[in-house]
């Protein structure tokens, strides 16, 4: 897998900051496989060629992080770009800055997204074969939801999401339609749906109530597989570390 010489560097746990980082490579300190490399968007595979830094070959962290997180509204799930800044966007990331080593925090990734709005369990790591496996459509990871709609949801609405819900999008020139994979739904009260679905398309439990008629103003995951966010104890902002094997077994297995 393919990797940008800046990150690859901020990763490695040799420079204190990103602008060590980019002083070095326009310095011509960083040689690849050899040869001064001077392009900080130099892409490359970390597994194929060899990185030196005054002599020093410099390698990725080779034990992997996880988190789980609660995820609170109002945040997104990437890294801020500078519109988004400018926007005072916030970004899920700022929740581990400062809280976490800074190579892991510079190698975190999120496992799937949730929208801006959206609540609730939202895993992190440094794995990316984790990460490929969970979010393979194959795998058909299930996720559970608490949706709060603006009506009440009607026994007929139910039964198409439980056989499929045809959704087609228009927005700015990009369109787009499909049929939603059967889910399960049931009602804990008349507006309120406990929703488990096995994919994950964007905005995805939005659309399928939109298309029925009914506009979801709370959306919150409370699990994946057998891994439930209250049996964490999590605030709003808050996260914990996990270990490689309870993600094995309580969503993989």
């Amino acid at each position: 897998m393919k990797i940008r010489l800046h990150q690859f560097l901020s990763k490695c746990g040799v420079f204190t900051s990103k602008n060590e980082v980019k002083k070095s490579i326009w310095d011509g300190e960083i040689l690849v496989n050899g040869t001064p490399v001077k392009d900080i968007k130099f892409q490359f595979n970390p597994a194929k060629k060899t990185i030196t830094f005054r002599g020093t070959e410099l390698t990725l962290p080779s034990i992997n992080y996880y988190f789980l997180l609660h995820k609170p509204a109002g945040y997104i799930c990437s890294r801020l770009n500078k519109q988004e800044k400018q926007l005072g966007k916030k970004s899920v990331y700022e929740l581990f800055r400062n809280h976490v080593e800074s190579t892991v925090y510079e190698s975190l990734v999120t496992v799937g997204r949730l929208d801006e709005e959206t609540t609730g369990f939202l895993l992190f790591t440094t794995d990316g074969k984790m990460v490929s496996i969970i979010t393979n459509p194959e795998m058909h990871i299930q996720k559970t939801y608490r949706v709060i709609t603006e009506n009440r949801i009607t026994e007929e609405s139910m039964e198409v999401i439980r056989d499929g819900v045809h959704i087609s999008i228009d927005d700015e020139g990009f369109t787009d339609s499909y049929v939603t994979r059967p889910a399960h739904i049931r009602l804990s009260k008349p507006n309120i749906a406990i929703l488990t679905i096995d994919e994950g398309k964007k905005r995805q439990i939005r659309r399928m109530f939109g298309t029925l008629g009914n506009h979801v103003i709370q959306l919150h995951r409370l699990s994946t597989e057998n891994m439930n966010l209250a049996d964490f104890n999590l605030k709003a902002g808050q996260f914990c570390q996990l270990s490689k094997s309870e993600i094995e077994s309580l969503i993989i297995s």
